[in-house]
């Protein structure tokens, strides 16, 4: 028996335990979501024991100080603020005595920013001697108050001092409000008016049924006064009020002679002293007034003027159209004309005319024009449109002139070739002395067009551009110079493009020298590809792009910037904020030409001292799509300088020839050789560098100026940079004078211009062969 009691009581204590832990888990699971919901809310609450000790402290609760002295970190921050000093030291009293307290204070960082925090302290239930401190930061709250007090304020303000008085009464008859401007007239205070009798104030209660009451009131010196009220019945909180604007009456009789002689004063001011020439027309189309301004116009006087009819003072030409015009206004079927017409007169000008009806007691009694001389305007329109023809017909014979004189340059030297073989006995000396005369007499014809734009067919294949630009990359460095960086940074799946790989790169060495200049003491050019996805049509400026799947490529830089007004024409040909020298203008140009014949966007976004980023999106292409249907040829930059006179022509060296014309590459390969150089060809700019590259003893480098792909003054610079020692002679069929500007910007290179002889070619090659030694 005490053995099965012993069991019964292990059995009972383990029972006992086992609840105990369970109630005990539970309760440390209650409080630990009370802990986590107490740090959640915004209000940090501190509890602190009688003796002092801190019970619990939730996240919000951080700025409170130790248990001991909770407020301690506020002090420092109401410094020389004798309330909020005063409210702490009066929570520190209610905590010390077990009262509760409550005071919003604001607190001053050290850093300017200020802040208001709501504190509260009272004792806690259940826990004698304990207290609760709490905190929450009120700041937006009153924010909140204090504008909407400032818009109080001001809307008062305005109430109070608008030009008429406003007042609002109860249905008793007793006022409400009334602002300061019929308190003024009234000659007592807004407050004073406040409960008074609208009997006792007005001398009688407008009826509410009445939208409009006339009244006669009396004044601050005992005057009467006219006055107009309006009423409008509103409910609020379900009283109903009336609401009333009083309108004085300042306008009495003794007082219209003077605003007579102010309203015809401003008449005057209006009339009289308007730029713009202004005439008043009776009903029969006679002119009644005008204005100096329109007499100026008209060469005449007034009196000249006046009883004429107005299309008198119009050319004959506008007569129809402006009597149907002023018809139109006088019958009602538009209350508005606005017709281009020219003046009689020495000056011949040219003026808007708009036409207005002249309206007394609702019927039209005459008619109101304004002449707006637009003579300057007219004139600056003409000049700009003949500005675009011009321009659009110098790069018409621009183009003409460089691929013409390509054809002369082949002529010319085939006669010289063939002027060798026969001499001036022989029966054909004459006719190809004959053929190379006017082939001159052509050059020099063609010598007077200047060189704006040339045409090329483009030649697209798929591309990937992240191998492109890495391939590129080397050639950016040597041009970037030592003091800008290049970084690239390429997106992952991109896909491919369809574009002409040379043409491609010129766009990126074009933006990397643009962006090199904008860098003159240094600093870096970023590249940056990703593709992106359009699913609405973007409309930058004059350009929208439609939606569609993109290759983007960014080309962004430290530069200076490109100021706003400036950004919209940076695409123009021959727009350069370079100095005169510098530069041409036709590298963005030639960007923005390549990019949409490649159906293609170039935007840019920049910002003075900010850099500049040009952002170039082509349409992402799939391998099976057709490789036809895009041509165009960008424009190129302009070299020249003399050829040097020679006397013995002969000579021995290298000679790489790039011409991208096969008749001159032709003949200037034959015309060298026959005199003893060693003549290497290139067809291109890129074939030029594969020769180079193979080629290690090069003397001389004869390049055309405008080829396919890179350029000759590319080429050159690159030859500059990697190969000095060897002699460079530009060739170009582009303006001789037009060249010579850019060339200055090239130490050491010559320029022949097309068309040019074989004795021209062999003594500008021989004087170059001399620089070698």
């Amino acid at each position: 028996m005490p053995v099965v009691l012993a069991v019964v009581l292990g059995l009972a204590a383990g029972v006992l335990l086992l609840l105990r832990q369970r109630r005990q888990a539970a309760a440390e699971t209650r409080a630990f979501a009370l802990a986590r919901t107490l740090d959640s809310d915004r209000m940090g609450r501190l509890l602190v024991g009688a003796e002092g000790q801190e019970i619990y402290r939730n996240a919000p609760a951080r700025r409170f100080g130790l248990a001991s002295d909770p407020l301690a970190p506020f002090a420092p921050l109401v410094e020389g603020d004798e309330r909020a000093q005063h409210e702490l030291a009066r929570l520190r009293s209610a905590a010390l005595v077990g009262e509760s307290y409550r005071a919003e204070l604001a607190l001053t960082a050290p850093g300017g920013e200020r802040e208001w925090l709501r504190f509260l302290v009272r004792p806690v239930e259940g826990l004698p001697g304990a207290r609760l401190w709490a905190m929450e930061d009120v700041s937006a709250r009153r924010a909140i108050d204090e504008t909407l007090r400032r818009e109080y304020e001001s809307l008062t303000d305005f109430i109070d001092f608008l030009p008429v008085g406003c007042y609002s009464a109860d249905t008793d008859g007793r006022i409400r409000y009334a602002n300061q401007r019929l308190a003024d007239w009234l000659g007592r205070s807004p407050l004073d008016l406040i409960g008074a009798d609208l009997r006792e104030v007005l001398g009688a209660v407008p009826n509410p049924e009445e939208d409009r009451s006339e009244m006669r009131l009396k004044g601050r010196g005992g005057e009467i006064f006219q006055a107009f009220l309006t009423h409008t019945v509103f409910d609020e909180g379900g009283e109903t009020f009336t609401r009333s604007v009083v309108v004085r009456d300042l306008m009495p009789e003794r007082q219209w002679e003077r605003a007579l002689r102010t309203a015809e004063r401003r008449f005057r001011w209006l009339f009289d002293d308007a730029p713009v020439g202004i005439a008043l027309v009776d009903l029969d189309g006679t002119l009644a007034l005008c204005n100096p301004a329109f007499q100026d116009m008209l060469g005449l006087k007034g009196d000249d003027v006046a009883g004429r009819p107005v299309v008198d003072v119009l050319v004959e030409e506008d007569h129809a159209a402006a009597e149907e015009g002023l018809s139109r206004v006088l019958m009602g079927s538009s209350r508005t004309e606005q017709l281009e017409v020219r003046l009689k007169g020495p000056r011949g000008l040219i003026c808007s005319l708009y036409v207005n009806p002249s309206v007394e007691e609702g019927e039209v009694s005459g008619l109101v024009l304004h002449f707006i001389d637009t003579t300057e305007r007219k004139n600056l329109e003409i000049q700009f449109a003949q500005s675009q023809k011009m321009q659009a017909m110098g790069q018409l014979a621009g183009g003409v002139a460089h691929d013409f004189n390509n054809l002369l340059t082949a002529m010319i030297g085939f006669c010289d070739l063939l002027l060798q073989r026969h001499g001036a006995g022989d029966p054909s000396f004459a006719d190809i002395m004959q053929i190379k005369q006017n082939a001159n007499r052509a050059a020099a014809l063609v010598r007077q067009l200047l060189a704006f734009s040339r045409r090329q067919a483009l030649q697209p294949r798929l591309l990937d551009v992240t191998d492109a630009l890495a391939d590129l990359s080397n050639l950016l460095r040597r041009l970037l110079g030592e003091t800008i960086e290049l970084r690239m940074v390429h997106g992952r799946g991109l896909g491919l493009v369809r574009v002409d790989p040379g043409q491609f790169d010129q766009v990126i060495i074009n933006l990397a020298v643009n962006a090199r200049d904008a860098m003159p003491g240094g600093g870096m050019l970023t590249i940056r590809t990703g593709g992106v996805a359009v699913e609405r049509p973007v409309q930058r400026g004059a350009e929208c792009m439609p939606p569609g799947e993109y290759v983007l490529i960014e080309v962004s830089d430290t530069g200076t910037g490109i100021p706003k007004d400036l950004q919209e024409r940076i695409f123009e040909p021959f727009f350069s904020t370079k100095e005169v020298g510098a530069g041409t203008g036709l590298g963005l140009s030639t960007v923005y030409g390549i990019v949409r014949q490649t159906d293609g966007y170039v935007f840019v976004d920049s910002a003075p001292g900010q850099g500049a980023t040009f952002s170039i999106y082509l349409p992402r292409s799939e391998a099976e799509a057709g490789m036809s249907g895009v041509t165009g040829r960008a424009p190129r930059p302009n070299l020249a300088a003399e050829p040097p006179a020679a006397g013995d022509l002969t000579g021995a060296g290298t000679i790489l020839l790039v011409e991208d014309e096969d008749a001159v590459r032709l003949f200037g390969s034959r015309a060298l050789r026959n005199k003893g150089y060693r003549v290497l060809e290139a067809s291109d700019g890129e074939a030029a560098l594969d020769v180079l590259r193979a080629e290690d003893d090069i003397d001389v480098l004869i390049s055309d100026v405008v080829m396919p792909g890179m350029d000759g003054m590319t080429l050159s610079r690159l030859v500059r940079m990697e190969r000095p020692s060897i002699q460079i002679i530009l060739i170009s069929g582009y303006s001789e004078d037009v060249a010579r500007g850019e060339l200055a910007g090239l130490d050491g290179v010559a320029f022949l211009p097309k068309p040019f002889s074989l004795k021209q070619l062999a003594g500008a090659v021989k004087e170059a062969m001399a620089g070698c030694g």
